[in-house]
């Protein structure tokens, strides 16, 4: 009897030990973006408890990410800055949109209170080229003739890393400054002619939060969360605009998905009156031919359940989500993720 149910308990603990292998095989791995990290660090944790999978996700980069899932070390990548179609290719890849954000420009000025400060592209571009040195400049001072805009040395903080946020904010500046464009160009990492530089948009926002006359450029949500003075940007209507889900959705709507081959689109300097100039998508990266199909397959269930249960999450930090439309077009693209044997890992809804 006593045999009988050591024996028992031990069949118990084999059991559970291999019941918990099993749930571990489901887990998920992704890297990249600290863009678009805040909401899903949420995604995972409403996932986790919904479906008992986990998804570990590292943020350290876009550029990281792209490294991470080309070399197939992750069972997805996360990009703010989209690959091209040609990249694509060559790794074996294919990528598809899964939220809204924006780029925010952010600043430590005494006295200035979020959303108050006005910049325009110009501006942002001549700070950032290191020819305009002092907020007080009358560049600045002319489109902000109601503050007190102090005779402050600016200190321009910009990315460390490989990143989406950067290339984002590089390819508005490039788009709005032909001598940005020249000198600084557009990609995950830029030589910036002037300034500091932090690591992830963490890195930027506590460097911006500790140094007096600082301004960066982070994720939005980086700047609710460390309380930073974002500004006003003047868009390409000429409007100036605040940072927020209703702006940033405005300029997402101008976007082409549909004729966009694998949806390589940029939502910088998008017109209309209420459009963010500094929007961006994340881009999700994965393998087509998944040596381990059971991770495959895991993942596309998260990114179907973020697409149809996630939607309030997203809204709650301020991303906006992909249109209903545009969702049935990146899923149409999933049947390109196939297993060893060649066999489609998405059967759809």
């Amino acid at each position: 009897m006593h045999r009988n149910f050591v024996g028992g308990i031990l069949l118990g603990v084999m059991l559970a030990a291999l019941c918990s292998l099993s749930a571990r095989a489901a887990d998920i791995t992704g890297a990249g973006s600290t863009f678009v990290y805040p909401i899903l660090s949420k995604w995972a944790d409403a996932y986790r408890t919904a479906r008992r999978v986990a998804v570990n996700y590292q943020p350290i980069g876009s550029g990281g990410g792209i490294k991470q899932i080309e070399s197939k070390a992750v069972d997805f990548g996360a990009s703010d800055a989209p690959l091209p179609p040609a990249e694509l290719d060559k790794f074996g890849l294919l990528q598809f949109p899964l939220v809204i954000g924006g780029d925010v420009p952010v600043a430590n000025l005494l006295g200035i209170e979020p959303g108050k400060l006005k910049l325009t592209g110009q501006v942002l571009a001549d700070i950032y080229l290191g020819k305009i040195t002092r907020w007080n400049d009358k560049a600045i001072a002319a489109i902000n003739p109601d503050l007190n805009v102090p005779d402050q040395a600016i200190t321009v903080v910009h990315r460390l890393d490989g990143s989406g946020t950067t290339y984002i904010w590089a390819d508005y500046l490039a788009k709005v400054s032909p001598e940005s464009k020249e000198k600084i160009g557009v990609n995950t990492i830029v030589d910036w002619p002037v300034g500091l530089s932090g690591k992830g948009n963490e890195g930027v926002a506590e460097l911006v939060k500790r140094t007096a006359g600082a301004i960066g450029y982070v994720e939005y949500a980086y700047a609710i969360e460390n309380k930073l003075a974002y500004t006003q940007v003047q868009n390409k209507n000429g409007t100036f605009v605040l940072p927020k889900k209703d702006t940033f959705q405005a300029a997402g709507s101008n976007a082409n998905w549909s004729e966009a081959p694998s949806f390589f689109v940029m939502l910088t300097d998008q017109p209309g009156d209420q459009s963010w100039p500094i929007t961006g998508s994340v881009f999700i990266l994965m393998q087509k031919m998944q040596t381990k199909p059971e991770y495959g397959k895991a993942a596309l269930q998260f990114f179907d359940w973020i697409y149809t249960n996630g939607q309030k999450l997203a809204e709650g930090l301020d991303y906006v989500p992909i249109p209903e439309k545009v969702v049935r077009l990146v899923e149409a693209t999933w049947t390109q993720i196939k297993g060893a044997d060649n066999a489609q890992l998405w059967a759809g809804n």
